[in-house]
């Protein structure tokens, strides 16, 4: 990892999580994850901390588990750093990572775009390669490409690990490239946690902005367990595709079959928001939708879903995304400045 992703102040060494903040005419990003306080009176060592066990899901409780937690992150990246790439796909630009040594390539469907496309690959060094976009499955927003190598030439790639076996609050690593690539700067590195783990999608809390669709997040081997996908709002509330949904659909994908949409299949419940309120106003309600069923009306305003602050609609949306059809969830809306506490099952778009 580059030495520019840490700095010293006042004898505090500080790994961050990453901190969006708007500059002039560009985002700027700022590493905080983990500020570890370091005295003249002691020294610690990763051996002191069970970091496998901070990394399942705990908390971490001292220096000696920050440092440890420091380390373990120091060791992914430098294991995993050159197999995540920036992907130029005519103007889109997005993140990758090489998971064979022949040049396979898994990033999000919607950088992908149409099967057959030219892509050009961004190593962390700068260097370049081409290759093309292979299927897709909007489905689950998973996507395939290869780079096109020389006979004989093999490439470094990050090892899959296994989606199914990640549990709720396991610290994860998000790597990619926030805003496209840009010269002279390193995949960024984001520490978070799994919120929640489906068969077809995982969230974290993981700060992503756009251009990091498309990237990995590793567990603490450095094992691929999904790759980014939707942004939510916050930032810190977001989408990736398990990595099993790519191997089971990997024939399909190498073939360069597109199928699926995002639209079919997920957590549905039947309203539109008011484009012009920044609050969740409910402009209309679909007649026999989960919410009609729930006993929404038009012109209310949702103010809580599953036991979570509601915003705006946008938040709204992302709650829902998290729920799978079937999910029963408890909403309140507010009508004519009274708050009425409803009872939803989550439905199926169709």
């Amino acid at each position: 990892m580059p030495q520019s992703t840490f700095r010293w102040f006042q004898g505090r060494r500080v790994f961050s999580r990453t901190q969006i903040e708007r500059g002039k005419g560009a985002l700027r990003l700022q590493l905080a994850i983990i500020i570890l306080c370091l005295s003249s009176a002691a020294t610690v060592s990763a051996k002191d901390a069970d970091v496998e066990t901070i990394f399942a899901g705990s908390t971490p409780a001292s220096v000696a588990d920050l440092k440890a937690m420091q380390d373990r992150v120091h060791e992914v990246v430098k294991k995993v750093n050159e197999t995540v790439v920036g992907v130029r796909v005519g103007s889109a630009q997005g993140s990758g990572v090489v998971i064979s040594e022949d040049g396979f390539v898994l990033t999000a469907a919607h950088v992908n775009g149409k099967p057959g496309r030219t892509v050009t690959f961004i190593f962390p060094d700068g260097s370049t390669r081409r290759g093309k976009t292979l299927g897709v499955n909007r489905g689950v927003d998973s996507g395939l490409m290869k780079i096109s190598l020389k006979d004989g030439e093999k490439l470094q790639f990050a090892e899959q690990g296994d989606s199914t076996k990640v549990k709720i609050g396991q610290w994860v690593i998000a790597i990619g490239h926030p805003n496209g690539y840009q010269e002279g700067r390193q995949p960024v590195v984001r520490l978070g946690r799994v919120l929640t783990n489906r068969n077809t999608v995982m969230s974290t809390d993981c700060t992503l902005v756009g251009g990091d669709s498309g990237g990995p997040l590793f567990n603490a081997d450095g094992e691929v367990i999904a790759i980014h996908s939707r942004i939510g709002s916050p930032l810190t509330a977001n989408m990736h595709v398990p990595v099993n949904s790519f191997r089971d659909t990997w024939d399909r994908l190498a073939a360069s079959e597109e199928w699926g949409s995002l639209d079919d299949g997920g957590p549905y419940i039947g309203v539109q928001g008011d484009p012009n309120s920044d609050k969740a106003i409910i402009a209309r309600v679909y007649p026999d939708a989960p919410a009609d069923k729930a006993g929404i009306k038009e012109g209310d305003i949702l103010t809580k879903f599953d036991g979570e602050k509601v915003t705006d609609f946008a938040s709204l949306a992302t709650f829902v995304g998290r729920k799978s059809p079937g999910d029963r969830v408890p909403i309140e809306v507010l009508r004519d400045g009274e708050t009425i506490r409803l009872e939803m099952t989550i439905g199926v778009r169709e």
